[in-house]
């Protein structure tokens, strides 16, 4: 069998976070490699990144998922087992993995709140490139299948598969039942990501040493950009370094590191034909 050909998704996390966030994706689409973004409906600065985005139209924008460490669509009212007392998702992924799968009453709320951040994202009239989860939380079996009925619904036809190639060993076959099930649903993913192991420090080193070993097959490297603040943007990026991640984007190096490596760049869409 003859190998794939290689291409490349160049994605932001993160998008709609904070002012800075959305400053850094659109420079980076603008003046440099960065050819996608996943949204955050949610977020506090959502609205800005989707002005930015209806205003640059070669951008492809997902959706990100937040079901953990982050703000909810769905009012607390209507989700309150899902929600700390600041009406906020916490970041006992654990804990709440386990409630997923057990409760009922809280898978429930879990797919209100789903579906009411695929109908946010429906309503900015975006088209939707694919979809991810804040903390690659679609590994979770429930959270998995209740993003495949419900992202039906909304026309999703791509997801982030998060396998990189020095993932544990336990977790490789974990990884291949979320692939197995994204193909036997006819969803459409990448074959590898790069940025999980250096998540908040992809630098432009860390891209020139992973364009210079890139497998075949479509990949995606992702990252956090954002331009300079005097505050972490969370308490869980406090070691993140946005304003490298940001430069690599813009670097001159990498840019011409990807057109050496033969790559076609672009979106889910773009290079998975869906």
């Amino acid at each position: 069998m003859a190998a794939k050909p290689r291409a490349l998704i160049v994605t932001a996390d993160d998008f709609g976070l904070h002012a800075r966030v959305n400053l850094a994706v659109e420079q980076a689409h603008r003046e440099g490699v960065l050819s996608a973004a996943s949204l955050m409906i949610g977020a506090p600065a959502a609205g800005d990144a989707v002005a930015r985005a209806r205003a640059l139209p070669r951008l492809r924008v997902g959706l990100h998922l937040v079901l953990a460490d982050g703000d909810a669509v769905t009012p607390r009212a209507g989700i309150a087992a899902l929600l700390d007392e600041h009406g906020r998702f916490g970041d006992n992924m654990v804990r709440d993995g386990v409630r997923f799968f057990f409760l009922p009453h809280v898978r429930k709320q879990l797919a209100r709140e789903i579906r009411a951040q695929f109908d946010a994202f429906a309503q900015t009239g975006l088209t939707l490139d694919h979809v991810n989860t804040h903390k690659h939380f679609h590994l979770h079996p429930t959270v998995l299948g209740l993003i495949l009925d419900i992202g039906r619904e909304y026309g999703m036809k791509a997801m982030r598969l998060p396998f990189e190639a020095n993932a544990p060993l336990w977790l490789r076959p974990w990884i291949a039942r979320v692939k197995a099930r994204l193909d036997r649903a006819g969803i459409a993913h990448n074959d590898y990501v790069v940025g999980i192991a250096d998540s908040g420090r992809m630098d432009e080193a860390a891209w020139l040493a992973a364009l210079a070993d890139l497998p075949h097959g479509v990949g995606e490297i992702y990252c956090h950009p954002a331009v300079a603040g005097e505050r972490p943007l969370s308490d869980g990026m406090r070691m993140y370094r946005h304003e490298d991640e940001l430069r690599a984007l813009l670097s001159p190096k990498v840019a011409m590191a990807i057109r050496a490596a033969g790559v076609r760049v672009g979106g889910f869409g773009d290079v998975l034909k869906v």
